[in-house]
């Protein structure tokens, strides 16, 4: 499996399996660094066959995710917003945060529905942004090789 991560103390999170289908999304609100951290270790911890961890982010959060990952001897790919919006995004609907964000909600409903994955009652965006971190990832890593028709 594959983890993306869409780092904050508000974190959206996305496994994918091999076949670089979406298995499950959420949200997740740790409220404070120390509760990320613990929460991390966890979530790393419980996941069955997890070969690799993608974090969109950086600064002292970034840490906590890659350091248990690491530990675990889960290889770890950090990235940043503008590299895979470049990929998954024409350069219109990069422009400016609230486009950015509506699209990305847009494109991870399409990959949910192609995934099969459980349909959201709402979708917060974070969650969107990890499933659409998670499909670069899958992408990069060669679990898919190219794009799915969304």
């Amino acid at each position: 499996m594959l983890l993306a991560i869409d780092l904050g103390l508000k974190t959206g999170l996305a496994a994918f399996d091999r076949d670089g289908r979406l298995i499950w999304y959420r949200s997740h609100n740790f409220g404070s660094s120390a509760r990320l951290k613990r929460g991390a270790r966890t979530i790393l911890r419980e996941m069955e066959n997890l070969e690799v961890v993608v974090i969109e982010g950086g600064g002292d959060l970034v840490n906590a995710w890659e350091f248990e990952a690491r530990r675990l001897g889960i290889d770890v790919i950090q990235t940043c917003a503008e590299r895979w919006r470049a990929e998954l995004m024409t350069f219109k609907q990069q422009r400016g945060g609230k486009r950015a964000k509506t699209t990305a909600n847009g494109l991870a409903r399409k990959v949910i529905d192609w995934s099969n994955a459980r349909k959201p009652t709402a979708l917060r965006h974070d969650a969107a942004e990890a499933i659409l971190i998670g499909l670069w990832a899958v992408l990069r890593v060669g679990w898919l090789d190219k794009l799915p028709s969304l």
